[in-house]
């Protein structure tokens, strides 16, 4: 089959930075789905993105789709002739629908019947005639944000400039908004001028001759590259933070480094605060020296090429000198705010109108930590400690520099408070009970800032639980799945010695003492809990545990989060060895029959019959005790061993007693003490959850 080459190219105004890979990605993504949808063979698929542009390139695109020879099935042969052997509607209808003759039609047998089928042939179409398609792939891409323009009914992230659609040297016919696909691209915007492209494989070249890198990985290597070499040319060391390379990937089509400098009174300044000025809103790359102490001096990305780069590092410059100069008045006058003062105006802040000031929200947060502490036995020291971060902990929420800088509110909290004298540890934790702050982030170091952000995650969202606002679908305006997820992080990091059940309980009870509950307490605490285990589930999964081994061990309460996942280690674990099978059984018929257990009676020893009866029971005794000792130490191997020793005597059980024995006191008296056995296996695992091959 004869190929050419097709080249795809949406030519836009600028794109937001974050908008460009989920865009080139999706694009992408759509176009593959349609060539494999119409059939449409190609070699190779390469993407290309910049501020400017989306493109395609498809090397070795098929000439047209292949021919098709397939056999349809059609109705059963009894249906297909009539009482004389003549051919039915049915098979007329069916025959018609294929493009063939009734002459065409023949039997085959399928599972004893008879059926017709017919030898069906598509010509394949030409790939001309399908790829303008493609114009309803564009339309239908989906952007975080869409904008309209002039008096077009297109949503899309930016104004559509160009299109260029070339297959081989032909030009495949559509248009978006008024736009007509061509052979005319365009380079940089202020150094390229216009392409007249004559086959799609010139596309990189061309461009890269009129000042544009295409390839984002190429402009990113080249940033990377350029940015090393300074480095290695200056004695200067400077982290590479990967998102922002990512982003100034996407903001630049022509990338050029360059350095600037800045005043070293500057340096004075707390660490961050210079970064933060540097990365968040100018996008530059600080500079370090071997001791991870900032320099001063950056390096930006130009989108252009080395012309007159000492005028373009002045006016960065320039812009950096008031940005810095800004941060230094509010560090200085920051100093002068009382941090008692600070507090008070804590309670003009809204945190939400249904739950008060940032104020209120302090003092919930006070009492849980309280309740925290002493749930947990933290030592008095420690448990003062962690009461002061949490009385001032949210103070620097009101300085001009987290009013600049939202993402320092801890860090300055940190620095404010030891400036103004506060115990180290308190400082450090004002700044550590934030954490985890993301995905991937770590937890607090110390006891008393991980008291702290358990606290405080946990008023966002049980407070938020009690007054309706719980996630749905991809909704969580509140990134209440990712404070939960913080929650467990912690709880795992630290082998805190307390149930998810308990400190969801106490952050209950202190939002109803506050009348913050606008649904039933015990709907919102089961919400609560199956919210929870969903992130115990997650972090299951991370572990590389089974679904039917996460069901097993989530099946009851979620308990203590560090024994969770060693229990489903241990059963992972056990699932290699031959006897864990019969284990599973054994333990699965207890618990299953338990289930016919209707009311809650005392076990009478009195009423057994048999051996196995008394031997179940007094095996039951002693392993009620060793589960519960095993699992109180987070001893899971030892708590499964015990469980696994009872296989057994329950086969022994079942194989002498009929535990539905006519006698009702009997049978009650049986099924008691399965339900009480079954108690001491699922506080362990639902075992009957678990899937073998």
């Amino acid at each position: 089959m004869s190929k050419r080459d097709f080249l795809l190219e949406i030519g836009l105004e600028e794109l937001p930075a974050r908008f460009v890979t989920s865009s080139i990605e999706q694009l992408k993504e759509k176009v593959e789905s349609w060539l494999k949808d119409e059939r449409l063979s190609f070699d190779s698929i390469r993407t290309f993105a910049t501020p400017r542009r989306l493109a395609i390139f498809l090397e070795g695109l098929g000439e047209s789709q292949p021919d098709i020879e397939e056999e349809a099935k059609g109705p059963a042969k009894k249906i297909a002739y009539d009482d004389e052997g003549n051919w039915t509607k049915a098979a007329q209808g069916f025959a018609r629908g294929q493009g063939v003759t009734t002459d065409d039609l023949f039997f085959k047998e399928v599972k004893g019947i008879e059926y017709i089928f017919a030898n069906k042939y598509i010509a394949g179409q030409k790939t001309v005639e399908l790829l303008p398609a493609l114009k309803e792939i564009i339309v239908s891409l989906h952007f975080p944000k869409n904008m309209r323009w002039g008096s077009n009914d297109l949503r899309f992230a930016r104004p559509i400039r160009w299109l260029v659609a070339l297959y081989g040297e032909e030009v495949i016919p559509f248009s978006i908004t008024g736009i007509a696909t061509g052979v005319k691209t365009y380079g940089h915007r202020f150094l390229g001028k216009e392409i007249e492209l004559r086959d799609p494989s010139e596309y990189g070249v061309a461009l890269l001759g009129e000042y544009v890198i295409a390839d984002p990985i190429e402009r990113k290597r080249a940033i990377r590259n350029q940015i090393e070499s300074m480095t290695e040319g200056n004695g200067w060391i400077v982290p590479i933070d990967e998102e922002l390379l990512e982003e100034v990937t996407h903001l630049v089509e022509y990338p050029t480094a360059l350095s600037g400098s800045f005043d070293e009174d500057f340096l004075k300044l707390p660490k961050e605060v210079l970064i933060t000025s540097m990365k968040e809103h100018q996008r530059y790359f600080p500079v370090e020296n071997e001791k991870g102490d900032l320099l001063p001096y950056f390096i930006t990305v130009r989108n252009g090429d080395h012309q007159h780069l000492e005028n373009v590092a002045k006016g960065n410059e320039k812009v950096l000198r008031a940005r810095l100069s800004d941060a230094s008045f509010f560090y200085n006058e920051d100093q002068k705010l009382n941090i008692n003062d600070a507090l008070l105006r804590l309670e003009q802040i809204v945190y939400h109108e249904e739950l008060g000031s940032v104020g209120d929200k302090v003092r919930r947060v006070t009492k849980l930590v309280t309740d925290l502490n002493a749930l947990l036995k933290v030592e008095s020291k420690m448990a003062k400690t962690a009461n002061r971060i949490a009385e001032i902990g949210k103070f620097d929420l009101v300085t001009q520099m987290v009013n600049e800088f939202p993402e320092l509110q801890g860090r300055m909290g940190e620095v404010y408070a030891e400036l103004a004298g506060e115990p180290k540890e308190v400082a450090q934790g004002i700044n550590e009970h934030y954490k985890p702050r993301f995905a991937g982030d770590t937890s607090p170091l110390s006891l008393a800032g991980t008291v702290v952000s358990i606290a405080e995650k946990l008023d966002t969202i049980v407070t938020c639980f009690a007054i309706g606002l719980i996630p749905t679908g991809s909704q969580d305006p509140y990134a209440l799945r990712r404070q939960a997820a913080g929650v467990v992080q912690m709880l795992h990091d630290h082998n805190l010695d307390v149930t998810l059940e308990q400190i969801l309980k106490i952050s209950l009870d202190v939002a109803e003492d506050r009348k913050l509950l606008k649904r039933d307490y015990e709907d919102i605490q089961m919400e609560l809990v199956e919210f929870f285990k969903l992130r115990v589930r997650a972090l299951l999964q991370e572990n590389e545990i089974q679904y039917d081994i996460i069901d097993a061990v989530l099946s009851d309460e979620i308990g203590y989060v560090q024994t969770v996942i060693k229990k489903a280690k241990v059963i992972t674990d056990q699932r290699q060895d031959l006897a864990f099978k019969k284990v599973v059984e054994a333990l699965s018929r207890v618990t299953n029959i338990a289930k016919k257990a209707e009311d809650s009676i005392e076990i009478d020893p009195t009423l057994f019959e048999k051996e196995e009866e008394k031997a179940l029971f007094n095996h039951y005794q002693e392993l009620k005790v060793n589960v519960e000792k095993a699992l109180g130490m987070g001893d899971a191997k030892r708590a499964y061993e015990e469980l696994a020793s009872s296989e057994p005597v329950i086969n022994q059980y079942f194989d002498h007693i009929m535990v539905m024995a006519e006698d009702q006191k009997v049978r009650h008296n049986r099924l008691q003490q399965m339900q009480e056995l079954s108690m001491v296996i699922r506080s362990y695992a639902q075992f009957q959850s678990i899937v073998f091959a």
